[in-house]
């Protein structure tokens, strides 16, 4: 489904600000894939979701989706087919627009109707948003006219997620999208995305900094360093792994301890 081939990207070549965000980096997942994704700042992880998305082209290397090479398909391309969610609840809506006009332009983004921009919600795909959101459990369908900007942001952390998998997309980023809540919000939107992921065999990446999140949740751990993939874990052997056997593995891996308070701190 997803292949990456030995991307690299490096921000201010030939400066003195030359950094090296992605160092030759490789990885396959599978269609339904849900891998979560650990690593210390600096790592290499959103910079990893950024070439995926076509925040920017790498500098060598292929990216592959679902059989076709995007390596260098515009960013709105990319959109169509790849859901993408930030720390920032801010991000992904349109403040001033109401909840039904944001639940339209992201449905009707993915028409492959010319004029869809131009038409009218129609009371059927009315209805279909008000089941969406009933899916939530936050009330929100009873709210569908009232600006995304008067929503908590767990609320529209939860909206962003429903906009993103609205129409099933080939790939669904994660880039700490509940960090930014408090932990009862953030253990409902968590609860929301396991659900949504599994119920459409979503092929998912999610970057944490909760290591027992980074082992219970999806089927594949990932951990990231200097840009590069230095522990893969999965099947039986993840099963058994706890946070203490995952930092030793990554100290073997990459020759360092992971030295990160932010993300020791989220072992409990």
């Amino acid at each position: 489904m997803l292949t990456l081939t030995n991307i690299t990207k490096t921000f201010n070549a030939g400066t003195v600000n030359e950094k090296t965000a992605l160092d030759n980096l490789s990885l396959h997942l599978d269609a339904g894939e849900f891998a979560t994704i650990v690593g210390s700042n600096g790592a290499g992880k959103s910079t990893m979701f950024g070439a995926i998305a076509g925040n920017f082209y790498v500098d060598q290397g292929t990216i592959e989706l679902d059989g076709e090479d995007i390596t260098f398909l515009r960013e709105y391309r990319r959109s169509e087919m790849i859901g993408h969610l930030f720390q920032d609840p801010l991000k992904g809506t349109a403040p001033h627009m109401n909840i039904e006009e944001n639940l339209a332009i992201a449905y009707l983004r993915h028409s492959r109707h010319r004029f869809a921009f131009f038409s009218r919600v129609s009371k059927k795909e009315r209805e279909m948003f008000r089941e969406q959101l009933s899916l939530l459990g936050m009330g929100l369908e009873d709210r569908m006219k009232n600006p995304v900007g008067l929503l908590s942001g767990g609320q529209r952390q939860a909206l962003t997620l429903l906009m993103a998998t609205m129409v099933t997309p080939k790939l669904l980023l994660l880039d700490e999208h509940t960090a930014a809540l408090d932990p009862g919000t953030a253990e409902k939107v968590l609860e929301i995305t396991k659900n949504v992921v599994s119920e459409r065999k979503i092929t998912c990446l999610m970057v944490t900094h909760n290591m027992s999140q980074a082992l219970s949740l999806g089927n594949r751990t990932l951990m990231m360093d200097s840009g590069r993939i230095v522990l893969d874990v999965s099947g039986e052997e993840r099963a058994h792994m706890t946070v203490d056997d995952l930092l030793e593995k990554f100290s073997v891996s990459a020759g360092k301890n992971l030295d990160n308070d932010r993300i020791l701190t989220a072992m409990d």
